[in-house]
């Protein structure tokens, strides 16, 4: 093996787009709040404390400022994927680590659920996880999705931290 072969899978590890897997996570986490809590359970919209869905004028204006959200993370998700796919073109077909995808994943994932609930549930009140339970509940709600969002990331700064001790495997 040449010298040059054995540097290359530790630069491709090096190389490895963080900040765009980062983005990544951050747009798909947006996009299963969207989904799951505002869609699915339709617990909550982006504004739903500014102007309650029980109108169609509230509606009109919660599903609004939630498209608003999700053409961010539209925004961020096809940034993340230019990105990734310009830096495996530089990679030149190296391998990189699932762990450290994973992990920057969750860290942007996490980062998205801890900024939307501190400063969105908790600083500027603009909603709630769960507006549709009795208001007592509401700091419940807020607190397990803040937990989630800071175990996210958690989990994500270790995964990153534990690629790099990771040994990439031999060209042959």
């Amino acid at each position: 093996m040449t010298q040059s072969a054995s540097i290359r899978p530790a630069r491709a590890r090096a190389a490895f787009p963080t900040a765009a897997a980062i983005i990544l996570g951050v747009g798909l986490g947006i996009f299963f709040d969207g989904i799951v809590l505002h869609q699915l359970l339709q617990w909550h919209h982006l504004v739903s404390n500014w102007s309650p869905a029980g109108t169609v004028e509230g509606m009109e204006f919660n599903t609004y400022w939630d498209g608003i959200l999700h053409s961010f993370a539209y925004v961020c998700v096809a940034v993340a994927l230019f990105l990734l796919w310009r830096a495996s073109r530089l990679a030149g077909g190296m391998m990189w680590s699932g762990r450290r995808l994973a992990g920057a994943l969750l860290i942007g994932w996490g980062g998205f659920n801890l900024y939307d609930g501190v400063i969105n549930h908790l600083v500027l009140g603009i909603h709630h996880v769960n507006d549709r339970v009795d208001r007592a509940q509401w700091p419940i709600y807020d607190a397990g999705f803040i937990i989630w969002g800071a175990a996210m990331l958690l989990i994500g700064f270790l995964l990153l931290r534990g690629s790099r001790r990771e040994v990439a495997p031999q060209e042959v």
